[in-house]
């Protein structure tokens, strides 16, 4: 059983400000990100002169930073892939948490599901995104990842949940497009993370035969994307109507306080059947 969470994102509030932009937006109590590399300055012997000799101990050399040296928040630049990470304090017991503004809420139905199962949450992706769909400040899911719009956290944390398709399925993305994007970022995901429990939970809707339309379609698309590559999935292509959800929408797909708690419930015993506790 995990330690009961200390709050319901792991990151700093002040971190949180600095990569908000980037479409990362941990959160909670330290300091701003420091900017580092996996190498420090060279050392600042002066070069010599024209036909002069070296100096005895000019050798410039490269001293590698050690992450674990490094505070909450700080970015450290990951040598075997070459992109920023951030450093999270107690990344044993952190999820990664890569989704739309289903999930980007402090209170939404994922964060608090993860919360309430002992994890600390740390959240890339944003509103307006998906596994194609792009925002006019951030990349999709996998094309966000390589351009570094939003970094992964360093260090091997046990759970990560993609969750998405919305905005796929609102903005007509096809059946190819959104299976490629969503293989590419799974496989990046299970590359960086080999030893994490990958989830992928679909996309919240009212059911193939209550109106959901596109957004079922989706869902049950991730799902067969999912079964490819033996991942756990969680299907909500008919939350809305099955378990009465659409009582508690604040608009035509998102849920109001009361919607997000009902459906964090749903959630967590779902995960919990999964051995994600």
């Amino acid at each position: 059983m995990r330690r009961a969470p200390k709050v319901a994102c792991a990151i700093p509030s002040l971190l949180a400000a600095a990569l908000f932009v980037g479409g990362c937006s941990p959160a909670a109590e330290s300091r701003a990100p420091e900017r580092t590399t996996d190498r420090v300055q060279h050392a600042a012997a002066a070069a010599p002169g024209p036909g002069q000799p070296a100096a005895a101990g000019s050798v410039r050399r490269k001293t590698v930073v050690d992450p674990d040296n490094l505070p909450p928040g700080a970015l450290y630049r990951n040598p075997s892939n070459g992109r920023n990470e951030v450093i999270v304090e107690d990344i044993e017991n952190t999820a990664v948490l890569i989704g739309d503004s289903q999930s980007e809420p402090a209170e939404s139905w994922p964060r608090l599901a993860l919360g309430r199962l002992g994890y600390d949450v740390y959240f890339c992706g944003g509103s307006g995104t998906g596994f194609v769909a792009a925002s006019s400040s951030r990349g999709n899911y996998i094309d966000a990842l390589e351009s570094g719009d939003w970094q992964l956290p360093y260090g091997d944390p046990p759970v990560v949940l993609i969750e998405g398709g919305g905005n796929d399925a609102t903005r007509g993305a096809s059946n190819v497009d959104i299976a490629e994007h969503a293989e590419r970022l799974i496989e990046a995901v299970e590359e960086r993370y080999p030893e994490a429990d990958v989830v992928l939970v679909g996309t919240l809707a009212r059911g193939a035969h209550a109106g959901g339309g596109r957004r079922s379609e989706v869902d049950s698309l991730l799902g067969s994307v999912a079964k490819e590559y033996g991942l756990s999935f969680v299907s909500v292509g008919d939350w809305l109507t099955r378990y009465g959800l659409a009582d508690h929408l604040a608009d035509d797909r998102h849920l109001d306080a009361d919607g997000h708690e009902a459906a964090a419930v749903l959630l967590e015993e779902r995960l919990a059947d999964l051995g994600l506790i």
